[in-house]
């Protein structure tokens, strides 16, 4: 994929950079398969505010992705290449020798015409989805499940890539793109390749309103707050509080671990991501 950028003609536009989109198939979403999308504003089914500066954004349309790749020993073309407003990757839509439809997550490399396969015995090429025991070590990998037959988790986003690096046992070693190495169990499925649209992280959104059309308000700082307001609010002039950088509810916001001492997946974790 390509950006593109534009003539300073505007301020906004003096370091905007879009995506090309040159890749995508012009076509509309396929309507079986997409569902209406209602936001929330940030608010839970109490109407309480739990996601603080969300609301407004442009009407989405909500495509449903297949994170379970379980149609096995079924030959499938894609069909198109489409963009995706719900996630930084681009999606494929794949036609089934029986007929079906479903929508994956686009590899990096994946084009229109191409045949994937979800199979143990699947040829080693981005978009087919295997087992981890049937793939070798050293491979690049991503949609990957954390539980076997509930559907990837992780490794989804714009460029992200996982690299299986051991086999012991009935569980695999995974280095995942944080840098922390994942004990994931054999039987869980991974797609071959690295997740498409790999220039995404160099898009420059230009000005505020595009951040407003994600459906994202602006983010006030504590310290321009009232005490009433946050813990860092208050104080004469500029200050920054007089202590350590605390969310509103008084969690301190830099460096703390949150992390649970006896969370139960702690066990599968071999190598944190930061150490």
């Amino acid at each position: 994929m390509a950006l593109k950028s534009f003539n300073a003609f505007t301020p906004s536009r003096r370091n905007m950079t879009v995506a090309d989109f040159s890749e995508l198939s012009k076509v509309a979403p396929e309507k079986s398969l997409t569902v209406g999308k209602r936001a929330t504003g940030g608010r839970n089914n109490r109407g309480r505010i739990t996601s603080r500066f969300r609301g407004g954004g442009a009407k989405r349309l909500l495509r449903l992705i297949d994170f379970h790749r379980s149609k096995d020993g079924i030959k499938a073309t894609v069909s198109t290449l489409e963009y995706d407003p719900n996630r930084s990757a681009y999606i494929a839509l794949l036609f089934y020798a029986d007929g079906e439809k479903k929508y994956i997550i686009a590899p990096n490399g994946l084009k229109v015409g191409d045949v994937v396969m979800n199979d143990e015995k699947a040829e080693l090429k981005p978009g087919n989805c295997l087992k981890i025991k049937n793939i070798p070590v050293g491979l690049e990998i991503h949609n990957i499940e954390m539980v076997p037959g509930r559907g990837a988790r992780m490794v989804r986003s714009a460029g992200q890539v996982a690299t299986l690096r051991a086999k012991e046992g009935e569980y695999a070693q995974i280095k995942l793109p944080s840098g922390e190495i994942r004990k994931i169990h054999i039987e869980c499925r991974a797609t071959i390749g690295q997740v498409g649209n790999i220039e995404h992280m160099n898009i420059k959104l230009g000005k505020a309103g595009k951040k407003r059309y994600l459906g994202k308000k602006p983010h006030n700082r504590g310290v321009a707050m009232n005490p009433v307001d946050h813990p860092m609010g208050g104080g004469e002039g500029k200050t920054s509080g007089g202590g350590h950088p605390v969310s509103p509810w008084g969690q301190l916001a830099k460096g703390k671990k949150t992390r649970r001492k006896k969370k139960t997946s702690s066990k599968f974790i071999t190598d944190r991501r930061k150490k």
